[in-house]
């Protein structure tokens, strides 16, 4: 199992620690770094940064957010950053929700995300390939386009730069069943979000047509602790938790609650949404239950961290992002992974 750094994105202000994280972490022979994007910083940009002071380390959006552009914009910025980076970028996607995808981005959610993801990807992919000028009857993303207010001049292109690597890994941060099953058919990889090895069973019948070589690689937040400190090591994972689950969505519509609920946590998942929505995010944050924290995360000292990555091992998962601030830990993974 290769380990990762997951960097995430920008809270307030750029964090000045990213890059001395991203050059230790290639230093410790960690495969990959990935950055994300929500409603401020973006994927691409810092990743480009990152790749002008590290080496080897692959370079991973985890994920860029399919409405921010259109597939062929994606592919642009992902042709541009492998060339720049000697051929280092895994490009993941998400399609994210409608409360995002309407308010931020200000376009419609899409009634069919599969038929959208389908073929957001199959342009980036055509992009990518430079076989021929991109063409696509697609009802989400057409090419040309030929819809309402559409000149009816528009023009195949192919692009004017030879991507540096036709087969750039292309994968997708993907929640229910059958967009776990579609992913597996159409991407080189799966970015899970709320990974459990004592769950990865729950997914066995939707990875069961990914090829080989096919990436699995979910993120855990890692916290060094003394055994009498693990509820306090877990506080950070159940508030990223609590604003996830009660912030990033509505409260009729919120596939990281719904993906909680599958998992066994309905109950705590509503609650969670109620005191966030409420504004009571404190309680929010207390309200998420200590043992579904601890199964997607590695917290307590190095003996049961040591302990539980063993399981990690165990499934179909192929890299382990870590979520950690902390460059000791970051060297104990490595350690305890070699």
């Amino acid at each position: 199992m290769r380990l990762g750094l997951a960097l995430g994105y920008w809270g307030r202000r750029p964090d000045p620690r990213h890059v001395e994280l991203a050059r230790h972490a290639e230093r410790l022979g960690y495969h990959s770094v990935w950055t994300a994007e929500s409603w401020g910083s973006d994927a691409f940009t810092p990743l480009t940064w990152i790749a002008a002071h590290t080496r080897r380390i692959r370079l991973g959006t985890a994920v860029a957010q399919m409405a921010a552009r259109s597939p062929a914009a994606t592919a642009m910025h992902a042709l541009t950053l492998d060339h720049l980076s000697g051929g280092r970028l895994l490009l993941g996607l998400g399609l994210s929700g409608p409360q995002v995808v309407e308010g931020w981005y200000g376009r419609p959610f899409p009634d069919s995300p599969l038929t959208a993801t389908r073929e957001y990807v199959e342009v980036v992919r055509r992009v990518l390939r430079r076989e021929a000028p991109v063409v696509l009857d697609g009802r989400y993303h057409p090419l040309p386009y030929q819809g309402p207010g559409a000149t009816g001049i528009g023009k195949p292109l192919r692009s004017i730069t030879h991507p540096l690597r036709p087969d750039l890994p292309v994968l997708l941060g993907a929640e229910g069943p059958r967009n776990v099953a579609q992913t597996a058919r159409i991407a080189d990889g799966w970015l899970p979000l709320y990974w459990s090895p004592a769950r990865a069973g729950m997914y066995a019948d939707a990875l069961a047509e990914a090829p080989k070589g096919f990436m699995v690689a979910p993120m855990a937040q890692v916290r060094v602790c003394a055994a009498g400190e693990l509820a306090e090591g877990l506080r950070p994972v159940k508030t990223m938790l609590a604003f996830y689950i009660g912030g990033m969505g509505h409260a009729s519509h919120n596939f990281h609650a719904a993906l909680m609920g599958r998992m066994g946590y309905a109950e705590a998942a509503r609650r969670i949404q109620r005191l966030f929505l409420a504004g009571r995010r404190e309680e929010a944050v207390g309200a998420v239950p200590d043992a579904f924290a601890d199964e997607i995360s590695l917290v307590g000292p190095r003996e049961r961290i040591a302990e539980r990555l063993a399981l990690w091992r165990t499934g179909p998962v192929t890299d382990l992002l870590v979520m950690a601030p902390d460059p000791d830990a970051l060297t104990l993974l490595a350690e305890l992974n070699s």
